[in-house]
This record gives structure tokens, sequence and C-alpha cells, in this order.
């Protein structure tokens, strides 16, 4: 009688997914497993509280996971199980890093509807204190002022002649040239930062 009573397994597990509605977002990134091998990794589908990989290497549920995704930046979580394409994992964050995300992740889902321009994917800053350091690969050197950061790149100021593709570390980042304008350069960081270090207060 008393099994009777009990909600079904299954149901209490359905419950679960569907506490955060997962949207079909594709994006690139690499993750890093509990033995500091990093692999590439492609997003299925995205919540708030969890995330679907597709994944080379597999690792065991249970152990914790740190994923850089495209537009999203780092996140944390534990791995769940093992799926035909790749692997499930809970996302760990703060309440403030997830309204931040969930509304980067809504923004996503809805970005070809929306019709909004590329550009326009991330919400770009202007640092209290622009001045930065670019170090080139040969370890040269130099002072520029950074003019914006968003959460995959920056913008910044400079007489350097930078051929396109150039890897540069901006502060302690890294990054390359991916485009040039009047005054300076754009750059990509190879790991989108996470979202709750955007604000004016950020140094790179």
């Amino acid at each position: 009688m008393l099994s009777a009573l009990q909600p079904p397994r299954t149901v209490t597990r359905a419950a679960e997914r569907r506490r955060h509605h997962r949207m079909k977002v594709v994006l690139l990134g690499r993750y890093m497993l509990p033995n500091r091998m990093e692999y590439p990794c492609q997003s299925i589908d995205i919540s708030p509280g969890g995330v679907h990989l597709a994944a080379p290497v597999k690792p065991a549920p249970g152990e914790r996971i740190i994923v850089y995704l495209e537009h999203l930046g780092r996140i944390e979580g534990i791995a769940v199980r093992t799926t035909m394409e790749g692997f499930a994992m809970t996302i760990t964050a703060t309440s403030r890093k997830r309204e931040k995300f969930t509304a980067q992740l809504t923004w996503l889902a809805n970005r070809e509807e929306l019709g909004l321009p590329e550009d326009r994917r991330h919400e770009r800053v202007v640092p209290r204190n622009p001045r930065s350091i670019i170090t080139l690969d040969d370890g040269a050197q130099h002072v520029v002022r950074v003019i914006d950061i968003s959460l995959s790149g920056a913008a910044f100021s400079c007489e350097l002649d930078l051929p396109m593709n150039t890897p540069v570390r901006i502060g302690a980042t890294l990054a390359k040239v991916v485009r040039r304008f009047d005054g300076g350069y754009a750059a990509e960081f190879r790991f989108p930062l996470s979202a709750d270090l955007l604000d004016e207060n950020l140094e790179l």
C-alpha cells in the first residue's frame, strides 16, 4: 500500500526535466574534463539549468566539467548522463549569473526570428580603465586603449600594423585580430568571457 502512495519515479524525473525549458541553440565551444584535457564540443540544446553537448570524449556521471561556449562564456557543472552524441550536464551558477545567462540564451534562441544583426549579439561595455597591454607572439608588448569589450572580444586602438588572425594577448586574455578599422582593431577572444565578469570595471 505504501508504494501505491509514492509518485512513480518516471513522473518525478519527467517533472524535473521540464522545470527548465530547453532551447535548441547550437554553439561551438570547448570543454575540460577533471584530468584537464580539453576537447571541442557543440551544444545541442540548452536550458538555464543544463546543457546537452555533442562531444568526442564522454565524462563519467558525477564528474565536474568546465565548458566554454561561444557567446555564453564559461559554464561549470556536473555531468549527469551520457548520450549517443555526447553528454548532458547541469549548470552551476549564482543567481545573478543565471539571470544574465537566461537572458543571453533567450536572445540567442530568438535571434533569427527577431532578425537582429550579428554584431548586436553581445552587449558591449566601455571599461572605466581603458589602458591595457597587448603581447605579441615574439613577446613584444605595446600599450593600447581598449574601446569596448563584449563576451566574445574587444576593440582597441593602436598604431601597430597587425595582419588579420594575428594572435595577441590583451592583458591576460588570449585573442586574435579579426577586423581592422580606422585607428584600431577588433579582436576575438580564444574563449568567451564569463557573463558575470562583463561590466565597466573589467580590466583585461
